[in-house]
């Protein structure tokens, strides 16, 4: 029996599509928190079959566009007092900066790294993005790995 306490003031990332955890984890850092979290991963969930989540006890300043850009179906509960005291969808962004690298071996990025990688939404339906550079098509969450995030 799988056994995580309860948080007291922090966050809980939850609805992450199953597998997904470990880049979010990753992505904010939690390996070296000096704080107590904990990833959870393949909890059955009815709504999706599977899922993960995270469990943070701080409150971290998140980009929500980045986990928007991940897994577009995640919800940020802030917890105060062991109670949610909001809930925040994440959705697919309009623009993400930084987030992943082109992988054009042609874009303008490879050559001039001082260029910020940035991609536009092309079609919410399908989760499109193009880079702003070449063009060049991304899905969202399989649009290649995560960049290092900055310190």
């Amino acid at each position: 029996m799988l056994n995580v306490d309860t948080i007291k003031n922090g966050l809980v990332i939850d609805h992450i599509k199953a597998g997904y955890g470990s880049r979010i984890f990753h992505w904010l850092n939690l390996d070296n928190a000096p704080f107590s979290c904990a990833l959870i991963m393949n909890v059955q969930s009815k709504k999706c079959g599977k899922k993960d989540i995270i469990k943070i006890d701080n409150i971290i300043n998140i980009d929500y566009s980045v986990l928007g850009f991940i897994d577009p179906d995640i919800t940020v509960n802030v917890i105060s007092d062991e109670k949610i005291v909001r809930k925040i969808k994440t959705s697919l962004p309009e623009r993400v900066e930084n987030v992943m690298k082109c992988r054009n071996p042609r874009c303008i990025t490879m050559t001039e790294f001082y260029l910020p990688q940035v991609f536009h939404l092309a079609n919410r339906e399908k989760g499109e993005y193009r880079c702003k550079y070449c063009d060049s098509t991304y899905i969202a969450g399989e649009g290649g790995e995560l960049m290092e995030k900055s310190k």
